[in-house]
Protein backbone atom coordinates (compact mmCIF):
# COMPACT_ATOMS: atom_id res chain seq x y z
CA UNK A 1 0.00 0.00 0.00
CA UNK A 2 1.02 3.48 -1.08
CA UNK A 3 1.52 6.08 1.59
CA UNK A 4 2.07 9.77 1.38
CA UNK A 5 1.45 11.64 -2.66
CA UNK A 6 2.84 10.77 -5.62
CA UNK A 7 5.74 12.99 -6.28
CA UNK A 8 5.24 14.44 -9.52
CA UNK A 9 8.61 15.87 -11.76
CA UNK A 10 7.36 15.26 -15.55
CA UNK A 11 7.84 18.54 -17.69
CA UNK A 12 3.69 18.94 -17.86
CA UNK A 13 0.88 18.29 -16.58
CA UNK A 14 2.68 20.06 -13.80
CA UNK A 15 2.01 20.26 -9.73
CA UNK A 16 -1.08 22.70 -9.35
CA UNK A 17 -0.76 24.39 -6.13
CA UNK A 18 -3.60 24.02 -3.20
CA UNK A 19 -5.06 27.17 -3.71
CA UNK A 20 -5.68 26.57 -7.96
CA UNK A 21 -7.08 23.96 -6.83
CA UNK A 22 -9.36 25.18 -4.41
CA UNK A 23 -10.50 28.20 -6.37
CA UNK A 24 -11.80 25.98 -9.15
CA UNK A 25 -13.97 23.68 -6.28
CA UNK A 26 -16.80 26.49 -7.34
CA UNK A 27 -20.52 25.98 -8.57
CA UNK A 28 -21.38 25.72 -12.28
CA UNK A 29 -22.36 29.22 -13.32
CA UNK A 30 -24.12 30.52 -16.22
CA UNK A 31 -21.57 31.58 -19.00
CA UNK A 32 -23.59 33.99 -20.94
CA UNK A 33 -24.38 35.83 -17.23
CA UNK A 34 -23.19 39.67 -17.98
CA UNK A 35 -20.91 38.87 -15.43
CA UNK A 36 -18.83 36.36 -16.84
CA UNK A 37 -17.03 38.23 -19.06
CA UNK A 38 -15.38 39.87 -16.38
CA UNK A 39 -13.58 37.36 -15.38
CA UNK A 40 -12.33 35.94 -19.05
CA UNK A 41 -11.11 39.46 -20.15
CA UNK A 42 -9.05 39.75 -16.34
CA UNK A 43 -7.24 36.91 -17.56
CA UNK A 44 -6.69 37.98 -20.80
CA UNK A 45 -5.26 41.36 -19.45
CA UNK A 46 -2.71 39.18 -17.15
CA UNK A 47 -1.73 36.72 -19.66
CA UNK A 48 -0.58 39.30 -21.62
CA UNK A 49 2.89 40.11 -19.55
CA UNK A 50 3.35 36.63 -19.29
CA UNK A 51 3.61 36.50 -23.16
CA UNK A 52 5.59 39.77 -23.04
CA UNK A 53 3.31 41.56 -25.33
CA UNK A 54 1.08 44.86 -24.67
CA UNK A 55 -0.63 44.57 -27.89
CA UNK A 56 -1.27 40.73 -28.91
CA UNK A 57 -4.67 39.33 -28.95
CA UNK A 58 -4.87 36.57 -26.38
CA UNK A 59 -7.54 33.64 -27.27
CA UNK A 60 -8.46 30.78 -24.93
CA UNK A 61 -9.16 27.37 -26.39
CA UNK A 62 -10.62 24.67 -24.61
CA UNK A 63 -8.26 22.04 -25.42
CA UNK A 64 -4.92 21.90 -25.15
CA UNK A 65 -1.91 23.09 -26.39
CA UNK A 66 -1.91 20.91 -29.80
CA UNK A 67 -5.68 22.60 -30.22
CA UNK A 68 -3.76 26.05 -30.30
CA UNK A 69 -0.99 24.98 -32.71
CA UNK A 70 -3.71 23.75 -34.97
CA UNK A 71 -5.52 27.39 -34.59
CA UNK A 72 -2.50 29.10 -35.50
CA UNK A 73 -1.48 27.03 -38.72
CA UNK A 74 -5.20 26.55 -39.77
CA UNK A 75 -6.20 30.97 -39.16
CA UNK A 76 -3.01 32.43 -41.16
CA UNK A 77 -2.27 29.97 -43.45
CA UNK A 78 -3.72 28.49 -47.28
CA UNK A 79 -3.26 24.80 -48.33
CA UNK A 80 -0.40 24.20 -49.99
CA UNK A 81 1.39 27.55 -48.41
CA UNK A 82 5.43 26.78 -47.58
CA UNK A 83 6.62 26.69 -44.34
CA UNK A 84 9.97 26.00 -43.22
CA UNK A 85 10.32 23.85 -39.64
CA UNK A 86 12.91 21.96 -37.74
CA UNK A 87 12.98 18.51 -36.42
CA UNK A 88 14.76 18.39 -33.56
CA UNK A 89 13.24 16.76 -30.62
CA UNK A 90 9.64 14.86 -30.18
CA UNK A 91 7.18 18.21 -29.89
CA UNK A 92 8.77 19.59 -33.02
CA UNK A 93 8.70 16.13 -34.74
CA UNK A 94 4.68 16.34 -33.81
CA UNK A 95 4.68 20.68 -35.06
CA UNK A 96 5.62 19.10 -38.78
CA UNK A 97 3.59 15.81 -38.84
CA UNK A 98 0.24 18.40 -37.90
CA UNK A 99 1.48 20.53 -40.72
CA UNK A 100 2.12 18.25 -43.67
CA UNK A 101 -1.30 16.38 -42.50
CA UNK A 102 -2.80 19.76 -42.82
CA UNK A 103 -2.03 20.17 -46.25
CA UNK A 104 1.02 22.54 -46.00
CA UNK A 105 4.27 22.60 -48.46
CA UNK A 106 6.45 21.80 -45.04
CA UNK A 107 10.66 22.09 -45.64
CA UNK A 108 11.76 20.90 -42.80
CA UNK A 109 15.16 20.80 -41.49
CA UNK A 110 16.56 17.28 -39.64
CA UNK A 111 18.70 18.03 -36.97
CA UNK A 112 20.58 16.09 -34.17
CA UNK A 113 17.97 15.39 -30.94
CA UNK A 114 19.73 17.73 -28.75
CA UNK A 115 20.82 20.28 -30.64
CA UNK A 116 17.76 23.30 -31.25
CA UNK A 117 16.70 25.40 -33.96
CA UNK A 118 19.07 25.87 -36.81
CA UNK A 119 19.70 29.88 -36.82
CA UNK A 120 22.19 30.14 -39.15
CA UNK A 121 20.62 27.75 -41.30
CA UNK A 122 17.51 29.57 -41.50
CA UNK A 123 19.03 32.31 -42.03
CA UNK A 124 21.18 31.12 -45.26
CA UNK A 125 17.68 29.43 -46.75
CA UNK A 126 15.45 33.06 -45.95
CA UNK A 127 17.54 35.43 -47.60
CA UNK A 128 18.07 32.80 -50.70
CA UNK A 129 13.84 32.77 -50.61
CA UNK A 130 14.09 36.35 -52.67
CA UNK A 131 10.21 35.92 -53.88
CA UNK A 132 9.03 35.23 -50.35
CA UNK A 133 7.28 31.76 -51.18
CA UNK A 134 7.99 31.11 -47.22
CA UNK A 135 4.76 31.93 -45.58
CA UNK A 136 5.65 30.47 -42.15
CA UNK A 137 8.60 29.92 -39.84
CA UNK A 138 8.44 27.37 -36.97
CA UNK A 139 10.05 27.90 -33.78
CA UNK A 140 9.59 25.20 -31.03
CA UNK A 141 11.24 27.85 -28.00
CA UNK A 142 11.45 24.75 -25.40
CA UNK A 143 11.86 21.16 -26.62
CA UNK A 144 10.83 19.16 -23.93
CA UNK A 145 11.63 15.46 -25.10
CA UNK A 146 15.30 16.77 -25.20
CA UNK A 147 15.71 19.94 -22.40
CA UNK A 148 16.61 22.41 -24.97
CA UNK A 149 15.84 26.17 -25.32
CA UNK A 150 16.08 27.50 -28.99
CA UNK A 151 16.73 31.23 -29.93
CA UNK A 152 13.67 32.79 -30.98
CA UNK A 153 15.32 36.15 -31.00
CA UNK A 154 18.14 35.02 -33.54
CA UNK A 155 15.40 33.69 -36.03
CA UNK A 156 13.46 37.10 -35.73
CA UNK A 157 16.92 38.81 -36.65
CA UNK A 158 17.54 36.17 -39.37
CA UNK A 159 13.83 37.49 -40.62
CA UNK A 160 14.66 41.33 -40.24
CA UNK A 161 17.91 40.63 -41.84
CA UNK A 162 16.73 39.99 -45.13
CA UNK A 163 13.15 41.65 -45.11
CA UNK A 164 11.49 38.48 -44.98
CA UNK A 165 7.93 38.95 -44.50
CA UNK A 166 6.96 35.61 -43.01
CA UNK A 167 4.65 35.01 -40.00
CA UNK A 168 7.04 33.40 -36.65
CA UNK A 169 5.17 30.68 -35.18
CA UNK A 170 6.49 30.01 -31.82
CA UNK A 171 5.57 26.85 -29.70
CA UNK A 172 5.97 27.97 -25.92
CA UNK A 173 4.14 25.29 -24.14
CA UNK A 174 6.98 24.01 -21.68
CA UNK A 175 8.55 27.71 -21.78
CA UNK A 176 5.47 30.62 -21.09
CA UNK A 177 5.20 31.54 -17.87
CA UNK A 178 8.48 29.56 -16.65
CA UNK A 179 10.99 31.15 -19.16
CA UNK A 180 11.57 34.74 -20.15
CA UNK A 181 9.30 35.04 -22.96
CA UNK A 182 9.16 38.66 -25.13
CA UNK A 183 6.91 38.46 -28.04
CA UNK A 184 6.86 41.88 -29.02
CA UNK A 185 10.46 42.30 -28.49
CA UNK A 186 11.20 39.23 -30.84
CA UNK A 187 8.28 39.94 -33.41
CA UNK A 188 6.56 37.25 -32.59
CA UNK A 189 3.13 36.38 -34.55
CA UNK A 190 1.56 33.49 -33.41
CA UNK A 191 2.52 32.27 -29.66
CA UNK A 192 1.20 29.07 -28.15
CA UNK A 193 1.06 27.44 -24.63
CA UNK A 194 -1.09 25.32 -22.28
CA UNK A 195 -2.59 25.92 -18.94
CA UNK A 196 -0.92 22.75 -17.74
CA UNK A 197 2.53 23.43 -17.49
CA UNK A 198 4.12 26.72 -16.30
CA UNK A 199 0.30 27.98 -15.75
CA UNK A 200 0.34 25.87 -12.83
CA UNK A 201 -3.83 24.71 -13.73
CA UNK A 202 -4.60 21.28 -15.13
CA UNK A 203 -4.82 20.90 -19.07
CA UNK A 204 -7.55 22.13 -20.84
CA UNK A 205 -7.12 25.33 -22.23
CA UNK A 206 -4.78 25.92 -24.83
CA UNK A 207 -3.62 29.54 -24.94
CA UNK A 208 -2.78 31.32 -28.68
CA UNK A 209 -1.30 35.00 -28.80
CA UNK A 210 -1.98 36.82 -31.89
CA UNK A 211 -0.36 39.80 -33.80
CA UNK A 212 -1.60 42.16 -35.43
CA UNK A 213 0.20 40.98 -38.63
CA UNK A 214 -1.54 37.51 -37.75
CA UNK A 215 -4.93 38.93 -37.44
CA UNK A 216 -4.58 40.29 -40.48
CA UNK A 217 -3.43 37.32 -42.47
CA UNK A 218 -6.21 35.19 -40.94
CA UNK A 219 -8.24 37.62 -43.41
CA UNK A 220 -7.25 35.80 -46.35
CA UNK A 221 -6.59 32.48 -45.02
CA UNK A 222 -8.49 29.38 -47.08
CA UNK A 223 -7.76 26.51 -44.36
CA UNK A 224 -11.07 24.98 -43.20
CA UNK A 225 -11.41 25.29 -39.59
CA UNK A 226 -14.71 25.91 -37.71
CA UNK A 227 -14.42 25.03 -33.74
CA UNK A 228 -10.59 26.83 -33.94
CA UNK A 229 -12.08 30.09 -35.98
CA UNK A 230 -10.21 32.87 -34.72
CA UNK A 231 -12.67 35.17 -35.93
CA UNK A 232 -15.41 34.13 -33.78
CA UNK A 233 -12.92 33.65 -31.30
CA UNK A 234 -11.79 37.31 -30.97
CA UNK A 235 -15.67 38.86 -31.82
CA UNK A 236 -16.80 36.80 -28.51
CA UNK A 237 -13.79 37.21 -26.21
CA UNK A 238 -13.86 41.15 -26.58
CA UNK A 239 -16.25 40.98 -24.36
CA UNK A 240 -14.77 37.99 -22.55
CA UNK A 241 -16.80 35.08 -23.70
CA UNK A 242 -16.75 31.87 -25.80
CA UNK A 243 -18.33 30.68 -28.74
CA UNK A 244 -19.10 27.70 -26.94
CA UNK A 245 -19.14 26.30 -23.72
CA UNK A 246 -15.84 27.17 -21.69
CA UNK A 247 -14.24 25.47 -18.43
CA UNK A 248 -15.77 27.76 -16.48
CA UNK A 249 -13.80 25.61 -13.38
CA UNK A 250 -10.86 25.95 -14.99
CA UNK A 251 -10.60 29.71 -15.94
CA UNK A 252 -11.41 30.25 -11.77
CA UNK A 253 -8.49 27.91 -11.62
CA UNK A 254 -6.40 30.40 -14.33
CA UNK A 255 -7.07 33.39 -12.19
CA UNK A 256 -5.26 32.21 -8.80
CA UNK A 257 -2.78 30.71 -11.08
CA UNK A 258 -2.17 34.45 -12.43
CA UNK A 259 -2.32 35.86 -8.60
CA UNK A 260 0.28 33.79 -7.81
CA UNK A 261 2.36 34.79 -10.67
CA UNK A 262 1.92 38.16 -10.34
CA UNK A 263 2.17 38.38 -6.56
CA UNK A 264 5.82 36.41 -7.04
CA UNK A 265 6.64 38.72 -9.68
CA UNK A 266 7.86 38.11 -13.60
CA UNK A 267 11.33 38.59 -12.72
CA UNK A 268 11.47 36.06 -9.76
CA UNK A 269 9.64 33.63 -11.36
CA UNK A 270 12.37 33.37 -14.39
CA UNK A 271 15.44 33.69 -11.47
CA UNK A 272 13.36 31.01 -9.59
CA UNK A 273 13.24 28.66 -12.68
CA UNK A 274 17.60 29.22 -13.05
CA UNK A 275 18.25 28.67 -9.93
CA UNK A 276 16.40 25.28 -9.49
CA UNK A 277 17.73 24.31 -12.94
CA UNK A 278 21.10 24.69 -12.09
CA UNK A 279 20.47 22.82 -8.77
CA UNK A 280 19.59 19.74 -10.80
CA UNK A 281 21.90 20.05 -13.62
CA UNK A 282 24.94 20.22 -10.63
CA UNK A 283 23.47 17.40 -9.02
CA UNK A 284 23.41 15.01 -12.97
CA UNK A 285 27.28 16.32 -13.31
CA UNK A 286 27.90 15.07 -9.62
CA UNK A 287 26.47 11.81 -10.82
CA UNK A 288 28.84 11.87 -13.45
CA UNK A 289 26.14 11.99 -16.18
CA UNK A 290 24.88 14.23 -18.97
CA UNK A 291 22.53 16.14 -20.49
CA UNK A 292 20.93 15.36 -24.21
CA UNK A 293 20.90 19.06 -25.00
CA UNK A 294 24.08 19.44 -26.92
CA UNK A 295 25.95 22.39 -25.08
CA UNK A 296 25.34 24.52 -21.90
CA UNK A 297 23.96 27.30 -24.02
CA UNK A 298 20.92 25.16 -24.67
CA UNK A 299 20.04 23.96 -21.40
CA UNK A 300 16.85 24.74 -20.39
CA UNK A 301 15.57 25.90 -17.33
CA UNK A 302 12.01 23.80 -17.15
CA UNK A 303 13.10 20.16 -18.23
CA UNK A 304 16.58 18.06 -17.93
CA UNK A 305 16.86 15.19 -20.28
CA UNK A 306 19.10 12.61 -18.71
CA UNK A 307 21.32 10.62 -20.35
CA UNK A 308 22.26 7.09 -18.98
CA UNK A 309 24.74 5.08 -20.04
CA UNK A 310 24.24 2.03 -22.20
CA UNK A 311 24.81 -0.31 -19.57
CA UNK A 312 21.89 1.49 -17.81
CA UNK A 313 17.98 1.22 -19.32
CA UNK A 314 15.80 4.77 -18.55
CA UNK A 315 12.87 3.08 -18.52
CA UNK A 316 13.91 0.78 -15.30
CA UNK A 317 15.06 4.49 -13.76
CA UNK A 318 11.27 4.76 -13.96
CA UNK A 319 9.80 2.20 -13.42
CA UNK A 320 11.53 1.93 -10.06
CA UNK A 321 11.20 5.51 -8.93
CA UNK A 322 7.40 5.07 -9.49
CA UNK A 323 6.93 1.47 -8.14
CA UNK A 324 8.80 1.64 -5.16
CA UNK A 325 8.98 5.31 -4.31
CA UNK A 326 5.98 7.11 -5.11
CA UNK A 327 7.56 9.69 -7.92
CA UNK A 328 7.08 10.34 -11.28
CA UNK A 329 10.15 11.11 -13.54
CA UNK A 330 9.48 11.92 -17.54
CA UNK A 331 10.69 9.32 -19.87
CA UNK A 332 12.46 9.35 -22.76
CA UNK A 333 10.23 9.83 -25.90
CA UNK A 334 10.74 8.36 -29.34
CA UNK A 335 13.87 7.88 -30.30
CA UNK A 336 15.57 8.83 -26.73
CA UNK A 337 13.23 6.11 -25.30
CA UNK A 338 15.48 4.05 -22.43
CA UNK A 339 18.58 6.60 -23.32
CA UNK A 340 17.17 9.67 -21.35
CA UNK A 341 14.66 9.89 -18.40
CA UNK A 342 13.52 13.27 -17.71
CA UNK A 343 13.34 15.79 -14.28
CA UNK A 344 10.53 18.94 -15.32
CA UNK A 345 11.51 21.50 -12.87
CA UNK A 346 8.93 24.11 -13.69
CA UNK A 347 5.70 25.97 -12.01
CA UNK A 348 4.80 25.49 -8.71
CA UNK A 349 8.07 23.95 -7.47
CA UNK A 350 10.92 24.72 -4.56
CA UNK A 351 14.17 23.64 -3.53
CA UNK A 352 12.68 21.33 -1.13
CA UNK A 353 10.76 19.10 -4.14
CA UNK A 354 14.30 19.56 -6.49
CA UNK A 355 16.17 17.87 -3.81
CA UNK A 356 13.89 15.35 -3.60
CA UNK A 357 13.29 14.21 -7.45
CA UNK A 358 17.35 14.10 -7.02
CA UNK A 359 17.22 11.73 -4.07
CA UNK A 360 14.75 9.23 -5.80
CA UNK A 361 16.92 9.10 -8.77
CA UNK A 362 20.02 8.48 -7.44
CA UNK A 363 18.51 5.34 -5.34
CA UNK A 364 16.12 4.30 -8.97
CA UNK A 365 19.58 4.84 -10.27
CA UNK A 366 21.37 2.17 -8.41
CA UNK A 367 18.82 -0.20 -7.88
CA UNK A 368 19.13 -0.26 -12.19
CA UNK A 369 22.90 -0.57 -12.24
CA UNK A 370 24.58 2.31 -11.99
CA UNK A 371 27.11 2.93 -9.85
CA UNK A 372 25.83 5.83 -8.00
CA UNK A 373 27.94 7.66 -4.89
CA UNK A 374 24.68 8.13 -2.42
CA UNK A 375 23.89 12.10 -1.69
CA UNK A 376 26.06 12.87 -4.61
CA UNK A 377 23.90 14.93 -6.29
CA UNK A 378 21.95 16.24 -3.57
CA UNK A 379 24.88 17.40 -1.92
CA UNK A 380 26.30 19.15 -5.52
CA UNK A 381 22.31 20.75 -5.19
CA UNK A 382 22.15 21.57 -2.18
CA UNK A 383 25.94 23.37 -2.20
CA UNK A 384 24.22 25.48 -4.82
CA UNK A 385 21.12 26.28 -3.30
CA UNK A 386 22.89 27.39 -0.36
CA UNK A 387 25.22 29.47 -1.86
CA UNK A 388 22.74 31.16 -4.35
CA UNK A 389 20.24 31.78 -0.64
CA UNK A 390 23.25 33.36 0.62
CA UNK A 391 23.91 35.82 -2.15
CA UNK A 392 20.78 36.88 -1.85
CA UNK A 393 21.09 37.54 1.33
CA UNK A 394 23.89 39.84 0.76
CA UNK A 395 22.21 41.29 -2.11
CA UNK A 396 19.25 42.16 0.21
CA UNK A 397 21.56 43.99 3.15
Amino acid sequence: MKTGHTHLFIPGPTNVPDDVRRAMNVPMQDQRAPDFGALTLGLIADLRPVFGTTSADVLLYPGSGTGAWEAALTNTLSPGDKVLMARHGQFSVLWVDMAQRLGFDVEVMDRPWGEGTPVAAFAERLAADKDHHIKGVFVTHNETATGVTSDVAGVRAALDACGHPALLFVDGVSSIASLPFRMDDWGVDLAVTGSQKGLMCPAGLGILAVSEKAVEASKTARSYRCYFDMGDMRRMMADGYFPYTPPAQLLHGMRAALDRIKAEGLDQVFARHHRLAEGVRKGVAAWGLTLCAAEPALWSDTVSAIRVPESVDARDVIRIAYARYNTSLGSGLSQLAGKVFRIGHLGDLNEGMVLAALGVAELSLHEAGYPISFGSGVGAAQAHFAHAAGSARMAAE
